[in-house]
């Protein structure tokens, strides 16, 4: 199976040896993305909520890049800082992946100890294309 490397200037550039994203066959792998703003490459917003929707945000763009959308995800990994910041981070993430009418994806959520730049949430994402 080949691999298909997908990048946009939409979401933040890898300051890595990674890729944004790899289109797979017929499923497209996002990069765990944080909440840096894609112009400025700083983290943006203090708060869950606000860094929570920078990524999606950032998700979403990779995702359309790669010609699929944030309604075709069957996955979702999200790693936070602190997991008394699910509630917040949960209505966030719901707007985007569970709006009414369509399926959750299956979803893994995880507090770890730190996150790159001391974010407070990291999101990765599988989706059909």
């Amino acid at each position: 199976m080949s691999k298909q490397v997908i990048a946009t200037s939409q979401a933040p550039a890898a300051i890595g040896p990674y890729a944004q994203g790899v289109r797979a066959g017929n499923l497209v792998f996002t990069a765990g993305q944080i909440a840096l703003d894609p112009v400025t490459q700083l983290v943006v917003g203090p708060g869950i909520a606000e860094q929570t929707t920078r990524v999606l945000e950032n998700l979403k763009a990779i995702l359309e890049a790669a010609g699929t959308s944030l309604a075709k995800v069957v996955k979702a990994t999200v790693f936070l800082k602190d997991f008394n910041d699910f509630a917040e981070m949960n209505k966030v993430y719901g707007a985007y992946l569970a709006p009414e009418g369509v399926a959750a994806p299956a979803r893994t959520t995880v507090e770890v100890s730190r996150l790159p730049k001391d974010v407070l949430v990291e999101i990765e994402l599988v989706a059909e294309v």
